[in-house]
């Protein structure tokens, strides 16, 4: 199990006692909310951004060798890099 702050501890330990109990009309509610969490990640903006011939000509590149679209290479490192999961070598 992934390490756990205290307030997540303490709402495991009260789920594990039986000390919570289900909201009325909890399916419902879950399924709303997981509603707005999807329709969250769905958005996208559009951004402009200068970048080097040099650089664009790199990151087409590595699409290409990729199959993908350089856009979507980009939102992919971008949302790696926001996330904390693009590191430098």
């Amino acid at each position: 199990m992934s390490k756990l702050d205290k307030e997540e501890r303490e709402l495991l330990e009260a789920f594990e006692e039986g000390e919570l109990k289900r909201v009325p009309d909890a399916e419902r509610t879950q399924q709303r909310h997981q509603q707005y969490a999807e329709a969250m990640f769905k958005k996208y903006a559009r951004i402009n951004i200068r970048l080097s011939s040099r650089d664009l000509r790199g990151l087409q590149k590595k699409a290409l060798a990729e199959g993908i679209p350089y856009q979507t290479l980009v939102d992919s490192i971008l949302h790696k890099y926001v996330e904390g999961r693009l590191h430098e070598d």
